[in-house]
């Protein structure tokens, strides 16, 4: 019988929980019914969490509890919690991995405290400088791969080239049948532009492209992240997690100005109304709650974080990300890209 896809999820992270927990996982479950090939494994309080599986009717045999007693606070500092969080949802949630009874973890709970004790658990993988931060963004021709967002401040050059073969890797077991194109975010096009350590980026990058893991688009600048031409962008974790906040305040600016604009005056209000189904689509495009999913790369064993204050929708998307991840083989994707890198190291 082949193996089910298992995720263990914190039940108890993040605003509203279990509750939006619960509600998500019932989103996952009534749009993958004709399915039986995932475990879904909540931890937390038990009596809550059968309370909003009785609220939302769930009845289902993928479905899993395991009772905790506690709970990362969003006031946890990672340093507590390395003390007082071994009986928590969330370590218990990722150390089932280690214990062979899951195949990734979800948690939409106290980021650095995540990014801590995951780390703790799983260990950085042996071919791994650092772990980094990926997460999903709409372009014009579907969806990219942007990474580091924020755990490393400051990288080098072999940082960079590892997020590129592991951005490479996540993004083929999302999208199989695309090829990744990586691209490195800079302030211009041109090969004489950037820092020293992007540059030399450049060059193995360049080099690596031979390898047939992705193809190496050279630079890209901040205003061309969408277009679509490449899927996978690698920058530092400083510069990503600016890119990040802006891209996210930038589209909620817009958003909003658009639903005050078209309620200025009767013939906007009936502009609005022969441009519902076009503006329904553009308000899609834009709701974050589809990419609601950051992934840790890097460890011996995947961690999506779910965005804290994101409703069932949003905490949908991370569970169906957990689910395509694993179901493209995520792990093995990025030990097939480090290894041909190291082949490569070898051979020089």
């Amino acid at each position: 019988m082949t193996k089910k896809i298992t995720i263990a999820i914190d039940a108890m992270g993040g605003e509203n929980s279990p509750k939006k927990n619960i509600e998500g996982l019932n989103i996952f479950l009534e749009k993958n019914h004709n399915r039986n090939d995932y475990l879904i494994k909540l931890f937390g309080d038990e009596n809550r969490i059968k309370d909003h599986l009785s609220k939302f009717n769930i009845k289902n045999d993928n479905v899993e509890i395991f009772h905790t007693d506690s709970v990362v606070s969003d006031d946890e500092t990672p340093l507590s919690a390395i003390k007082n969080s071994k009986n928590t949802s969330m370590w218990n949630s990722i150390k089932s991995q280690i214990d062979g009874n899951s195949d990734i973890s979800l948690s939409a709970g106290n980021t650095g405290v995540l990014f801590v004790i995951s780390k703790m658990i799983l260990k950085m993988m042996s071919d791994v400088t650092r772990p980094a931060l990926a997460g999903l963004w709409p372009s014009k021709k579907g969806m990219s791969v942007v990474l580091d967002l924020g755990a490393n401040i400051e990288c080098d050059e072999n940082n960079l080239v590892d997020f590129s073969e592991m951005g490479a890797a996540l993004f083929k077991s999302i999208f199989p049948d695309q090829k990744p194109q990586v691209a490195l975010l800079n302030i211009g096009s041109e090969e004489i532009k950037g820092t020293e350590i992007l540059k030399k980026t450049y060059v193995k990058l360049k080099d690596l492209d031979s390898e047939k893991n992705f193809i190496f688009n050279g630079y890209i600048e901040g205003n061309q992240i969408m277009n679509g031409d490449s899927n996978v962008i690698v920058t530092d974790g400083f510069t990503g997690n600016i890119a990040l906040k802006t891209a996210e305040g930038t589209a909620k600016f817009v958003v909003d100005n658009l639903k005050e604009s078209l309620k200025e005056n009767i013939i906007s209000r009936l502009s609005l109304v022969f441009s519902y189904f076009s503006l329904k689509k553009f308000k899609s495009k834009l709701d974050p709650r589809k990419y609601n999913g950051a992934i840790f790369l890097g460890l011996n064993g995947p961690v999506v974080k779910s965005h804290g204050g994101t409703d069932a929708i949003g905490f949908y998307h991370s569970i169906d990300l957990c689910y395509k991840i694993m179901k493209g083989n995520l792990m093995q994707e990025i030990k097939n890209n480090l290894s041909h890198l190291n082949d490569r190291e070898k051979k020089n």
